[in-house]
């Protein structure tokens, strides 16, 4: 089964787990499985079918272009990565 990293802020909702591990061969599927086991998740990673807009997903250490539809094998690990909002500081400028 994959593993799957829980950040600090979405721990609570996994009773502090850091690391879990839940069946699932895709990145929707893995989600869907986090969602049954710890309903506390449910809308804190996916709404309407689609991955919240500030996170992003990586598999083993490398960012998805293919978020929920990512292939994920049984020995990988699953990270929901918070997007990092940046732009131009006017101290820079």
């Amino acid at each position: 089964m994959p593993s799957v990293y829980i950040p600090a802020l979405l721990r609570s909702a996994t009773g502090g787990q850091e690391l879990v591990k839940v069946p699932g061969a895709t990145v929707r599927e893995v989600v869907a499985s986090l969602e049954r086991e710890f309903p506390a998740l449910v809308g804190r990673l996916v709404k309407d079918g689609r991955l919240l807009p500030n996170l992003a997903i990586g598999i083993d250490g490398e960012v998805s272009f293919l978020g929920l539809a990512e292939d994920v094998g049984p020995e990988q690990e699953v990270q929901f990565l918070t997007a990092i909002k940046g732009g131009r500081s006017e101290a820079l400028s």
